[in-house]
């Protein structure tokens, strides 16, 4: 529980920008971002900032808002504001009845406006007041660039979003297992009682058989916000999140970025569960891997902060935050807790010291709220994987 908490604490605040040497790439959208899912870095973004009309890719809120806040065995009955919605629909009809796990697939692999006006008004009372929900994740995810007028992208001057803003809040929607089953899905074929066939939905989603290891997420278009799509793959256990807004060429062109990131960018591990801080009778509590450009792990650097002995954190085994940083930029933090067999060794070595000093011991440092700077050559300290 604690090894989760940490992760979700650092979520929203640790999505960290390019750096000004790292390798390049254009596309032929009018925006763009490249996003790395597990460590949030931006790896490309090009008007990443720039407030646009984002089409059907809304449906990405739409459908975590929906997972985190209904019950997918829900039965969702269908309105007639649900049934006469305009736009691309899966033609559900007024009164008919489908749970909301399949009724996202409609969603998303066919994009309904139908499916998105009859679960927001099933999951939050009323589409208003589900839109509202919309807008209290993107602020609680820090998109800055964001705003929600509907749940299902037909245009409005006060529906927007950014190239940088969807690759965050994909690259969060995408740490949600129910939403990963969802959008890499083909072929869904879903139980129909009103008629003789049963539903059968393709996904639009063309990556998802012309990229080797695509799986997600969503297309869209409208005739103000032109194509758009969120496309994601995942090779040797990283997964890319590639964003284009305005693209004429938007297949080409994530082929071309998610080729990019994962030839750039590698996940590599910068400090593994368990790992012993050299002097210091800690241990790392989780692995912690990043996506470094060629020769920035050279950069890195590090500061052990300490836990203060009179806080909750102390009292629950937490010692510290080793804190990594490439340059002046903060990449991420990882718990460091007692490591028994250092603690003893140090003991062993230093009889003086009682069991409560060991559990903080920093040598030559005041204990409690003590900041220590370990200004060390990462490939001295850590493994680092090439």
């Amino acid at each position: 529980m604690l090894v989760l908490l940490a992760v979700f604490l650092m979520l929203p605040a640790s999505y960290t920008s390019i750096s000004a040497a790292a390798p390049k790439i254009s596309t032929n959208a009018h925006a763009s971002a490249l996003i790395d899912v597990e460590s949030g870095r931006l790896l490309h973004e090009e008007n990443g900032d720039e407030r646009n009309k984002i089409a059907s890719l809304t449906k990405i809120m739409t459908a975590i808002v929906a997972i985190e806040h209904g019950d997918l065995a829900d039965v969702v009955k269908v309105g007639k504001r649900a049934a006469g919605k305009e736009g691309s629909s899966i033609y559900l009809k007024v009164g008919e009845e489908m749970s909301l796990g399949h009724m996202l697939y409609g969603l998303m692999l066919r994009s309904g406006n139908d499916a998105a006006t009859a679960i927001a008004e099933h999951v939050g009372g009323s589409e208003e007041g589900f839109v509202h929900m919309m807008n209290e994740k993107a602020e609680w995810l820090g998109l800055q660039n964001t705003h929600f007028m509907n749940p299902h992208g037909l245009d409005h001057e006060d529906h927007y979003s950014s190239a940088n803003d969807m690759a965050q809040l994909t690259a969060y929607a995408m740490r949600n297992e129910s939403f990963r089953e969802i959008v890499k899905t083909r072929v869904k074929n879903v139980p129909n009682p009103n008629d003789e066939w049963d539903y059968r939905w393709t996904n639009k989603n063309k990556m998802l058989t012309m990229y080797e290891g695509a799986d997600g997420v969503k297309t869209g278009y409208t005739k103000q916000a032109f194509r758009c799509l969120v496309s994601s793959a995942t090779r040797d256990g990283q997964q890319l999140v590639a964003v284009t807004l305005n693209d004429g060429d938007d297949w080409l062109d994530h082929r071309n970025l998610l080729d990019f990131g994962f030839e750039h960018f590698p996940l590599q591990d910068v400090v593994q569960q368990g790992q012993q801080i050299n002097g210091y009778p800690f241990m790392v509590e989780r692995t912690f891997r990043y996506p470094f450009a060629d020769g920035e792990g050279s950069q890195l650097t590090t500061k052990l902060v300490l836990t203060k002995e009179d806080s909750a954190n102390f009292l629950l085994g937490e010692r510290g935050r080793l804190e990594l940083y490439v340059g002046q930029s903060k990449i991420g933090a990882v718990a460091v807790r007692e490591d028994p067999e250092q603690a003893q060794a140090m003991a062993q070595h230093n009889p003086s010291l009682d069991q409560a000093s060991q559990a903080s011991y920093m040598p030559n440092a005041t204990r409690g709220s003590f900041i220590a700077s370990l200004k060390i050559v990462f490939t001295n300290l850590f493994f680092l994987n090439r």
